[in-house]
């Protein structure tokens, strides 16, 4: 559900979770990322892409951040990857979430990625966002079909899909470079007719 939050940055539009805002970052996010991502190194690192060596480092480049802000911007206008910033009702960012790798035409899916700050881990506020960018991706954005991709060994973010009851579907061999290395992934599903049957109890539960 889209709604109108300028109290949470500066962007006018805002998913709106029960405990939290979610809103695409921009550059007076950066000091704030930054130093989250650089207390959460070691967390995040070994579940993610290596970057590109040729690529600046948005974490200690501002301007590279700035670039990274305007890219996503961009991808949310052409209906490729709806990323948020995760904050707290006192405006404390403490992660991200997306819609990424958006097809629409015959499939209308996209992928559903996450991370936290460490220091909120255990809240249940990573299932929170999920719900409601499931419920954001389903009503508002009429997508058909959400993925989420998991290494197997990563069990911490596997569950995730399992608090929520997502179907999981099996191993994809190979599927996405993680820091380096061509890793398998678990991969669970929901659909608009799963969405349709859960929602009331989904949001009720997570949201309510």
């Amino acid at each position: 559900m889209l709604r109108r939050a300028p109290s949470l940055g500066q962007s006018a539009y805002t998913v709106v979770a029960r405990r939290l805002g979610l809103r695409p970052l921009d550059a007076a996010d950066w000091a704030s990322w930054s130093g989250v991502r650089t207390a959460n190194k070691a967390w995040l690192e070994p579940w993610e892409p290596r970057p590109e060596r040729s690529v600046s480092d948005p974490v200690r480049d501002p301007q590279a951040f700035r670039e990274r802000c305007q890219a996503l911007s961009r991808q949310r206008q052409l209906d490729s990857t709806h990323q948020f910033g995760i904050f707290l009702g006192d405006g404390a960012f403490i992660g991200e979430i997306s819609l990424q790798g958006i097809q629409r035409g015959a499939s209308q899916l996209a992928s559903l990625g996450y991370w936290i700050d460490q220091r909120h881990a255990g809240n249940n506020y990573i299932p929170e966002a999920c719900v409601a960018m499931l419920r954001y991706g389903f009503d508002d954005m009429r997508l058909h079909r959400v993925e989420v991709a998991i290494v197997p060994r990563n069990e911490r973010s596997r569950r995730i899909p399992t608090k929520l009851g997502l179907r999981e579907e099996g191993l994809a061999s190979r599927f996405l470079q993680i820091n380096g290395v061509w890793e398998d992934h678990v991969r669970y599903a929901i659909t608009a007719e799963e969405w349709t049957d859960r929602r009331a109890d989904l949001i009720d539960h997570w949201l309510g």
